[in-house]
């Protein structure tokens, strides 16, 4: 077990979305991601994991599958595993998520 603050592992790029490790096992991996207006991870499928966006600070456009919504602070977005997901910040301000996924896909097998 071990004991992170999150929240010194924010910063942002301008050329593209920030991702931060919070720690990573071989059951799974838990990020950081720090988004600017504009910066987008485009839709995309983890075949047999599942993956979630937590939302800590700001708003963004998730989409899971064929649904689209527009989440803020304490709102989630998961996906099932070869189930497509994707976020961009739409909004004017920065984007903070707490990011999941199980069974972790950088492990080795």
């Amino acid at each position: 077990m071990g004991f992170i603050d999150a929240n010194a592992r924010r910063s942002f790029a301008g050329d593209k979305l920030a991702k931060h490790n919070l720690f990573e096992t071989a059951q799974m991996f838990c990020d950081v991601y720090c988004l600017e207006p504009g910066q987008a991870q485009k839709p995309h499928a983890h075949a047999g994991a599942t993956k979630f966006y937590f939302v800590l600070d700001g708003r963004g456009t998730f989409s899971v599958g064929d649904a689209t919504r527009e989440l803020g602070p304490g709102e989630l977005a998961w996906s099932e595993p070869g189930e497509s997901h994707g976020v961009a910040n739409t909004s004017n301000a920065r984007l903070v998520l707490l990011v999941a996924m199980a069974p972790n896909p950088n492990a080795s097998k």
